[in-house]
């Protein structure tokens, strides 16, 4: 005789919250671990949400404890995750700046130039992306 499949039992208030983190979250990642819980409301066992989703019954389980434990805020991203930016705004944003004011036209020369000043090593995807996000910021270039 297998154990019995852990149920979580959620409140009308707190369905509705996953509801919303479910449907209106700009994260994936955020949004599939409130549906995780929506399913397992729902009385399927880890296995079962596991496999509809393609993910382990670990790891089910694991986003239902970190639920129980800390709330909706659980199942949000903790900052820090993810490889580290190349070029960031604090370091880098007046350097890159000046590099571009004086080779505006040729972001290869700029690139070059940012890499043996800086001593990193980038793509030029990664400078675009770069200045995409300063000019995001609202502060373009003059």
């Amino acid at each position: 005789m297998g154990r019995k499949p852990k149920t979580i039992k959620l409140s009308e208030a707190a369905k509705l919250e996953l509801e919303l983190g479910y449907k209106n979250s700009t994260s994936p990642q955020f949004s599939r671990r409130c549906f995780i819980l929506l399913l397992k409301n729902k009385g399927l066992k880890s296995a079962d949400v596991a496999e509809l989703l393609g993910i382990t019954d670990q790891s089910v389980n694991k986003w239902v404890k970190r639920y129980e434990a800390l709330g909706l805020e659980g199942l949000k991203t903790k900052p820090g995750q993810g490889r580290k930016a190349i070029l960031n705004k604090e370091d880098d944003e007046k350097h890159v700046r000046a590099i571009v004011e004086k080779e505006r036209q040729r972001l290869k020369l700029v690139k070059d130039e940012l890499e043996k000043s800086c001593d990193k090593e980038f793509s030029l995807s990664t400078l675009k992306r770069f200045l995409k996000t300063l000019s995001a910021d609202g502060n373009e270039f003059d």
